[in-house]
Formats: C-alpha cells, structure tokens, sequence
C-alpha cells in the first residue's frame, strides 16, 4: 500500500476540482458533500493500510519514498515530485484523515443552507490535499508547497464570510502573519541549499554532521521562525484568535487538528537539523512555554467561547514545542495526536451551541443548556477533563509526559510555567463549561425557548471524538505506571533516533537514567493540578459567581487588565507596525513629492521659463531678424579688429 501513497493529495484534491467545475451547476449540495465526504473516507482507509503496511516493514527499509516524476533541475537543484512515508507520517495521516472526516460530514448539518455551501466544501477538500501534501513531501519545496497550500486555503476560509467586513479583515491578518512565517522557512531552506546543495529530506539529513554550528543554528532558526507563524507561536500567535471569524468547522479542522501543526511536524521531520543546534532548542523550549502561559492567562478572561478555545489551542501548541525544545519528539507529536481529538471535540460542540443558540457566541448569554444539550455537554464536559490533563483521558498522559520530560532535563523554571498554564487550562475551560452548560439561563426568553440539540450528522461526530479523547492515551502510557506500554514513543523512536543522541546539552540521559518514583509524584501533581482548576472554576462560578468575579477583577486591577486585553499584543503591534509603516509612507509620499517629483518637475520648469524667453526672438519678423544678423556681423568684425 505505501506505493499508493500519492493518492492521499490526489483524492481530496480531484473531489475539489469536481467540485468546483460541475457542483453548482449539475451535482447539488448532497452530492457534492457526498463526494468531498467519500474522498476523505477513502483516505481514511488508505491511512490504516498504510499504517498496516509500515508496522509489518523492517524500520530501516523506512522511509520510503515513491517517485511521481522529475520536477526542477536547475543547476545544482534537482527536486523530484516524490513523497515518503515512514512512522511520523503515518501517525500525522491517520489522525488528520480520521478528524478530518468527521469534521466533513459535521459540516453537512451545520452549514446546511448556508448560499455557498458547495464553495465551503470545495475549499475544505482543496485545504485536505495541500495538508497531505505538506505531510507526505520528501523534500522542503514539496513540502513548502502544501505550506503555502494550507496558508492560502487558510484565508479563504477564514474570510469565507465575504459580505463581513471583519471575516475578511480576520483572513488578511493570517494571511500577512503567515508571510512573516514563510520568509523565515524560505531563508532556512537557501542555507541549507547553500551549505548542502539539496533540499531533499534525505541528503539534507545526511550532511546534517558537516554544518558548523553557527550555520545550523541560523538555518534552524529562520526555519522555527516559520514554525511560529503557522503553528501561533510567540511573537506571530495574535491571527489565531481572530481566525474564528470563519465557520466553526473551519476552526476544528484547521486551527485545533490540522494546520497549526503543521510547524509542530515541521520541527519533528527536521530533528537531525534541530538537535545539533542547542541554542536553538533552548529558544524552541522558552518560546513553547512563554506561549503556554500568555495564552493560558489570556484564555481566563475571554467572553466568546471560541476565543477560549481559540487561546486553548495557542496555548496548547506551546506545549507541544516545549515537548520538542527538551528533545522530546514523541511527546510532542503524541499531544498534536491527543489535542486533536479533544479540541476538534470542543470547537464542534461550540459549533453545535452556537447552532442552537441561534448564533449566539458569549457565554455571558448562555447557561442552563445542559438539558436542552446533554450529547453536547457530556462530550464537551469529556473533552474538559482531558485538556485539563485529569487522568484517564488523554490529555493526562501527553501533557504529563512533557512535563516530565522538561522537570527530568533540570529546566526547572521551564517546567514551572508549565505547570502555572496547566493550572490556568483547566480554570478557563470548567469556567466554559460552567458558564455555557449549568447555572440559570441568561440568553433571552426566546433565544433559550428555542435552543435545541445539533442533529445526528453533528452529534455523532462530537461522540465518536469524545471516545478517542478518552481512550487515545492509553497509546503511551509511562512506564512509571505500566511498563511496555509506551507503544507510541517506541513506534515513532526510528524516526527521532538521531535527535536523541543529539539532543541539547541540558537533556540528561533521560531514557536510562530517572526516578520511577519521582515521576509519579509529578503525575499525582498533574492530575491534583487538573483537579484543583475544576475546584476553583466551580467555586468561582456556581451561584452567584458575577458578583463573585467582578470583585475579583476590581482586586486583581492590572493583571485583570492585562488578561482581559489579551496582553495587549494587538496593540503594539498596531502601534509599531501598522500606524509605523503609515508614518513611513506619509514621510516617503512627502520624499517622493517634494524631492523626486521636485527635481523632475523643477528641471520641466527651468526648461519652460527659459524656452519661454526663447520664444520672444523667433517673432516671425523680417526686420528683427535682418538687425539681429547685422549687430552679429558688427560684433563679428570688431573682434577681429581688436583681436
């Protein structure tokens, strides 16, 4: 099956073609969701074959690569249009196809009727075939090509409300972010040409040992500059947020499953590269954790659910590069795997109040839904637990692991701020869960008489999510709790092998060298943190919690502030950036007029005053012309007289 590998961009992509040319016109709404549905089923089932064939297959024959045919030669440059599977591959296809089909067909009930229900669709499966293709590239131009794919799939969803003026301002802020991002990836991409003459994954990683330390540091940096652009890291996080102006499925598939961590894969398909590079490793670590915890605070304030979900995710990615900045890969990309069950469960069931809500976004206005919602409540109450990392589910084991990894490698400060934002990520989501589901209803009589539970194409999504939230972490159990059964870190460890033999220096020996006992204390700590943000949303919000709150926020004054206004990010960056390059173009509008358009325009000027003055002597009169020429031979012959 790993010869068929092609067909994972191919499918989703000829269903958007089809789509495009022949939906509105001859195929309908059902038929076409019909086929954007199918093309994503079948990559479901390409993935477990796929994932079947690659367990029975010798670790070293991996990865393997199929070639389509030639693509670019150019002097030294020769890239084939080739993709590779080996065990990142498969983990990162299983889910994204898995997810993605389920957000697919939630997307049948949830935009029913909408006017561009075909064009939803076509640029949801246009969005799958470059996601595969970023995945599946053995190259960083083929990869770079689903990159750019995502990105621009990205906008256009985001802005997919085109009448709206801040659905398309939200679209051109993460498009313009994102080029910020991509400056970065493609500068990293000329070093490494530059120092290896290729760009193939392969040959790159090859010749990983022969790069002096300062250039991998700089080629790895410019390529986690890219990272943070399309995976919401510090200081290119603030488009995600703003993101949830598109449809709620677009939030689920894109921005909690998909394509934020896309920087997240990135980073893990290049760790023979990071992993000689410490220093940059060490910034990976500390941007990952300062992310966890600005969002995390951010998150306890915000009104709209989306946008607490939307900081959630920010928030959640930090910790994911924090997995990757102590060298821990496996755990990394095991909570990408765990986060996208559990917040692709929270994004579709806010998808499913705000759908019952009548549109209704702030959670200010809700309450009391639990009984006109149980499907949807129940799934949104599991998918809490497992984001707040309480045990069984599966955000205990991926966040713990990560926690464990940076308190084992002495980065005790790093592994503090992981604990804070764990603490904060459970406070913010039970506050959510309290405020949308339980208390006295606050929407108006009619909104609330008429909220209903999301029909069957939207619940039965939301369930079978729930289910994986809840049962996915028993993929990598610690060893500290069951021995043997951390079957997803040994899984992906062929792939990771080189990154942790060179991992950065502040990682100790950590496989062979750590305390069982110690790491289950720290586990206990995790979950009694998970536990105890439960406690404190219940209390803070159960009765009379607006009195409660406000006196809170009155006494915490500037750290309230500073959380409401989410840091005020947005406004540096309007103040540095935005209203900096207006005072740049109006001083280059005042340069361009006064000086370049002064001395062309002067030089026009001279030019006429002087023609002007010309002009006076071509009169057109015999006489003048006959004395000119006389007071010019008089002249003539006393120069020569006096000469």
């Amino acid at each position: 099956m790993v010869d068929l590998i092609w067909l994972f961009p191919i499918l989703p992509a000829s269903s958007a073609l089809i789509l495009a040319l022949f939906g509105r016109r001859y195929l309908g709404e059902k038929l076409s969701s019909s086929i954007a549905i199918a093309s994503m089923l079948a990559n479901v089932v390409l993935a477990a074959l796929t994932l079947k064939t690659v367990l029975g297959m010798d670790p070293e024959s991996l990865p393997h690569t199929v070639i389509l045919y030639e693509w670019i030669t150019a002097g030294k440059l020769h890239v084939n249009m080739a993709f590779m599977v080996d065990q990142l591959t498969c983990v990162m296809l299983s889910f994204i196809s898995f997810v993605g089909s389920l957000v697919f067909i939630y997307s049948t009930g949830y935009m029913h009727g909408d006017k561009d229900y075909i064009r939803f669709f076509t640029l949801l499966s246009l969005f799958a075939a470059a996601m595969f293709t970023l995945i599946l590239g053995d190259s960083f131009v083929t990869m770079f090509i689903g990159w750019e794919g995502v990105g621009l799939c990205s906008y256009l969803l985001i802005g997919y409300y085109m009448d709206k003026n801040w659905a398309v301002d939200a679209g051109k802020k993460a498009f313009i972010v994102n080029r910020v991002g991509d400056f970065g990836f493609l500068l990293g991409m000329f070093i490494i040409f530059w120092q290896t003459g290729s760009l193939t994954f392969k040959e790159v990683f090859h010749a990983a040992p022969t790069f002096s330390t300062g250039l991998v540091t700089a080629a790895t940096l410019c390529l986690f500059l890219g990272a943070t652009g399309k995976s919401a890291q510090i200081p290119l996080f603030i488009w995600l947020p703003d993101a949830m102006a598109g449809p709620t499925p677009v939030s689920a598939l894109i921005h909690a499953a998909t394509m934020v961590t896309a920087g997240v894969y990135m980073v893990a398909r290049c760790n023979p590269l990071f992993a000689i590079a410490p220093a940059t490793m060490m910034v990976i670590a500390c941007v990952g954790a300062a992310t966890a915890f600005v969002a995390a605070s951010i998150g306890l304030t915000q009104r709209d659910i989306k946008k607490v979900l939307a900081y959630s995710t920010v928030s959640q990615l930090g910790y994911m590069f924090l997995g990757l900045g102590m060298g821990a890969y496996s755990a990394g990309i095991f909570h990408v795997f765990t986060h996208a069950f559990f917040k692709g469960c929270l994004f579709l069931c806010a998808g499913s109040v705000i759908h019952g809500m009548s549109g209704e976004q702030d959670m200010f206005n809700m309450g009391g839904l639990r009984k006109k919602m149980p499907i949807t409540w129940i799934t949104y109450l599991i998918s809490c637990f497992a984001i707040a990392g309480i045990p069984p589910f599966s955000g205990f084991f991926s966040k713990d692991e990560i926690l464990w990894k940076t308190w084992e490698s002495g980065n005790y400060a790093l592994w503090f701020v992981g604990v804070a934002a764990a603490m904060m990520t459970s406070i913010y989501m039970f506050r959510s869960l309290i405020l949308t589901f339980h208390g006295k209803p606050r929407a108006d009589h009619h909104t609330f008489a008429h909220a209903h539970e999301s029909p069957l194409s939207m619940t039965m999504p939301l369930m079978i999510l729930a289910a994986g939230a809840t049962l996915v972490g028993f993929l990598n159990v610690p060893s500290a709790v069951w021995p043997g059964m951390m079957r997803f870190e040994h899984f992906l460890a062929p792939v990771f092998e080189h990154g942790s033999e060179a991992g950065p220096a502040a990682i100790v020996e950590a496989v062979e060298h750590h305390s069982f006992g110690m790491e289950r204390i720290l586990m206990m700590l995790s979950a009694g943190i998970g536990l105890t943000g439960l406690v404190i949303a219940t209390v803070l919000y159960s009765g009379k919690w607006q009195a409660r709150t406000t006196r809170i926020a009155q006494a915490a004054g500037p750290l309230y502030r500073l959380s409401a206004n989410r840091w005020w990010w947005d406004d540096l960056y309007n103040r540095l950036i935005v209203e900096g390059t207006k005072a740049t173009a109006i001083v280059a509008l005042l340069f361009d007029q006064w000086i370049v358009d002064g001395v062309v325009n002067g030089t026009g000027r001279v030019a006429r005053a002087a023609s002007a003055q010309l002009r006076r002597v071509q009169n057109g009169q015999v006489q003048a012309y006959a004395l000119a020429i006389l007071v010019g031979v008089n002249i003539t012959i006393l120069l020569l007289l006096f000469r």
